[in-house]
């Protein structure tokens, strides 16, 4: 199978090329080059910004591939620019959507792929949406082979899933866990999640590949394992062998401390109970199994960081913020008491 993937160096895709590679996979990666320390070894790499679409002509004008799978498209544009580029050199086309576009908030917590698309909250999901809108357009329109994948919240060795961080990713939190010092739950940690280990996700993404049953569909891939935040906070406390010291605080409030900027990834996404329905990925691909437990895989994710210091990367602006929303929600809640006394 010859494959080329625009990106290839990402939580999910960096997976997906490892396994392929192992599978000998004639694999090409085209990205720009800054991720070069994480190509995965036996991998082509074609160096080039896919924007520039007049150089990604050049590169490609005598290939053709089984498939092309595009990581990095956010707007329909980037979809126009690809069909341009593709339409004529692939048997089949990946787009990589997010399970995000689902209603928000949800009408039944029991998501399948032909629950409704609506996410107001979130630009990034409603692209994603238009980016779907302009694909089965041309799917129907011209039969551009194309297939749509929707992953949840998909986790990796480097890469610690929580719903609360800064913009410096999830170590600060973790460095909180081990002083012990509270960390920030939204709700009340009972709203029910889903985490995919990315080893998981491209079992599922590489049944996809190639797969004729697949073209034209839209199908998410997820584990099947449910938690509550709760859960999830506790099992990393517990694979760090502290003791979890969380506060909890509704979402709408935290929103309103960043000035909305968790309105998207919080109040459209990870604020809502999330039960996906997989029993679509498994008839396009009968094999698959999700089986790397959260409570396993953090475990893992954890040993890979803490022997990689370059990845514990300190966040002091957020572990401030954390300060100060957790004193003034307490100072809230002492001057309500005394109020009410």
């Amino acid at each position: 199978m010859k494959v080329l993937f625009i990106g290839g160096t990402g939580i999910i895709s960096s997976a997906i090329s490892k396994q392929l590679i192992n599978e000998g996979c004639e694999l090409y990666l085209l990205n720009r080059g800054n991720h070069n320390n994480v190509l995965p070894k036996g991998a082509i790499n074609l160096e080039c910004d896919i924007n520039d679409e007049t150089k990604v002509f050049e590169i490609i004008k005598d290939m053709n591939f089984d498939v092309v799978a595009d990581f990095i498209a956010f707007v329909p544009s980037q979809i126009e620019r690809d069909y341009r580029l593709f339409s004529d050199k692939t048997k089949q086309y990946i787009f990589i959507s997010s399970a995000s576009v689902y209603q928000k908030p949800p009408s039944n917590y029991i998501i399948n792929e032909g629950t409704t698309l609506s996410n107001p909250y979130w630009d990034y999901s409603m692209n994603k949406i238009a980016c779907e809108e302009k694909l089965l357009q041309m799917h129907r329109k011209t039969g551009f082979p194309i297939t749509i994948v929707r992953p949840s919240h998909t986790y990796s060795e480097i890469y610690i899933p929580l719903a609360v961080h800064g913009n410096n990713g999830s170590w600060q939190v973790i460095e909180r866990m081990l002083k012990g010092k509270p960390v920030i739950i939204h709700g009340d940690g009972t709203s029910l999640w889903t985490l995919t280990h990315n080893s998981d996700f491209a079992k599922a993404f590489i049944g996809l590949m190639s797969n004729p049953h697949a073209i034209g569909e839209t199908v998410h891939i997820t584990s099947d394992e449910v938690l509550t935040w709760n859960q999830i906070y506790a099992s990393i406390a517990n694979a760090l062998g502290v003791t979890l010291n969380s506060v909890h605080i509704s979402s709408e409030y935290l929103d309103m401390c960043t000035k909305g900027n968790l309105k998207g990834s919080l109040i459209g996404d990870k604020s809502n109970s999330i039960v996906f329905d997989n029993s679509k990925i498994k008839s396009l691909v009968p094999n698959f199994t999700a089986t790397k437990r959260f409570d396993q895989g953090i475990k893992e994710t954890l040993d890979y960081i803490f022997a990689h210091p370059e990845l514990q990367i300190a966040d002091p602006e957020f572990d401030k913020w954390c300060d100060i929303v957790i004193s003034e929600f307490d100072k809230a809640i002492i001057n309500i008491k005394e109020k009410l006394s």
